[in-house]
């Protein structure tokens, strides 16, 4: 049984941080890239940051470089994403990724091997 759960969402104002968790159990955690991405309301779901087997490798979206910070801790079979400097357009539900390979389909979420459920990030003005 494959799970992902993420948690750490909630309610802030611009300008704080918040640091969302996945959980990973019934997948070789270390053999998959794991990323996160977010879907805001009426919108299509858009890809946020990834990092790969091991960490060697991250990736970001555009809008979240410089305030946005993926981890991984393969011992703990979990991902972290750091946010700072939140602004109300990151407002939106963040949802953990895990797939076995990184490639150009990726960012666009095509064939994720697997979902988590969602948490939510609202931010105020």
């Amino acid at each position: 049984q494959v799970q992902l759960q993420a948690s750490g969402g909630g309610l802030v104002q611009a300008g704080d941080s918040l640091r969302l968790s996945c959980a990973a159990s019934g997948i070789a955690f270390s053999t998959y890239v794991m990323g996160w991405f977010r879907q805001a309301p009426g919108k299509e779901r858009e890809f946020v940051s990834a990092i790969n087997w091991n960490g060697g490798s991250i990736y970001y979206a555009d809008s979240v470089k410089g305030r946005f910070t993926i981890a991984r801790d393969n011992a703990e079979n979990a991902v972290y994403l750091q946010m700072n400097n939140l602004k109300p357009e990151d407002t939106a539900v963040y949802y953990c990724a895990a797939d076995q390979w990184y490639t150009t389909s990726y960012e666009r979420g095509v064939d994720i091997d697997y979902w988590g459920k969602g948490t939510l990030v609202t931010v105020s003005s």
